[in-house]
């Protein structure tokens, strides 16, 4: 069985509904992404790929085939890499990773090993697998590019919803709306269930489908045991040596899924209270108001990099991750 390359391992995290989740960005469109060079050296580990946020290294005991997947403090908005990073955003965001991972019962990419004291708290050891070219979105509420589609269509991803609908409104049922991961460079296909069966067969499809949905169950009521509610997010999977399907990447993070305050939903008056996301929304709010996309990004603020590293903060201390 073919294992995953470096460039299938990396860590994906998608633009926004319909293809991939809401708040993160993916490593294609227009790229802008570290060089290797940038990567930091660690004893033991030869660096193999950087992403936009995450740095991945294979052994250099041959015998080990491993992945060290190290999550940097790099921050992306509008497909390009931004300076200065997010102070401590990797290991947050491990440590909320790693959390959920413990939380969920069904196998994951996770393997037992030391993990190299450099990079201990932003880093996780995983198995090679051979990943699925399925980003296995989830949503159990209306709201970015899928509140668009329904204002214009009616639907979601091509799903045809009630009417009557508001923005950030509970859906009837949590939906499971694929997309396929494009090649580096292209930008991702939105795709039907159908297309996912043509893809992996037809087993495989379903249970992509309905583990997703299992996994956002059970995520949705811890969550929502905390006063959060998930309104959606996305997951990756690969394949072991043994045909086992694990859930792979990050899991359940401030970068591949969009949390709300539930008071705040329940409460608010207008859409940016009751939506206000634990996320680098707050990044992408100030790059919007202060670049025209045309040449270099200016540089964050501190303050704007403060108000961030606290919003991710303040979600892993109410799940008590």
């Amino acid at each position: 069985m073919r294992r995953s390359s470096p460039r299938e391992h990396a860590a994906r995290a998608p633009l926004d509904f319909c293809a991939g989740a809401a708040t993160g960005d993916r490593d294609n469109g227009r790229v802008s992404t570290p060089t290797a060079g940038t990567a930091q050296s660690i004893p033991g580990w030869r660096h193999l790929y950087s992403g936009k946020v995450r740095d991945l290294y294979a052994s250099e005991d041959p015998a080990d085939t491993r992945i060290l997947v190290v999550a940097s403090d790099r921050v992306s908005a509008f497909d390009v890499v931004l300076s200065p990073g997010i102070t401590d955003k990797g290991a947050l965001l491990t440590r909320l990773s790693r959390w959920w991972f413990a939380q969920l019962d069904v196998p994951n990419h996770l393997a037992p090993g030391e993990l190299p004291e450099e990079v201990a708290d932003r880093a996780r050891l995983a198995q090679s697998l051979e990943m699925l070219p399925i980003e296995c979105v989830v949503r159990g509420y209306i709201t970015g590019s899928g509140w668009a589609e329904y204002q214009e269509h009616g639907t979601v991803c091509g799903i045809t919803l009630p009417d009557g609908l508001h923005n950030g409104d509970r859906l009837p049922e949590p939906l499971f709306t694929p997309a396929y991961k494009a090649p580096m460079g292209e930008h991702d296909e939105n795709i039907t269930f159908d297309r996912v069966v043509e893809l992996v067969g037809a087993e495989r499809a379903a249970e992509l489908r309905d583990t997703s949905l299992a996994v956002y169950a059970k995520a949705a009521a811890i969550a929502e045991e905390r006063g959060l509610i998930l309104a959606d997010t996305k997951f990756e999977f690969g394949t072991d040596a043994d045909g086992t399907l694990r859930l792979a990447d990050e899991v359940l993070t401030s970068d591949s899924s969009r949390y709300w305050d539930a008071e705040a939903w329940r409460t608010g008056t207008t859409p940016a209270e009751r939506m206000a996301s634990f996320d680098k929304q707050i990044v992408r709010d100030w790059l919007a108001a202060n670049w025209d996309k045309q040449g270099e990004p200016p540089a964050l603020p501190d303050e704007v990099v403060a108000r961030t590293t606290a919003r991710y903060r303040e979600l892993i201390d109410r799940l008590g991750a």
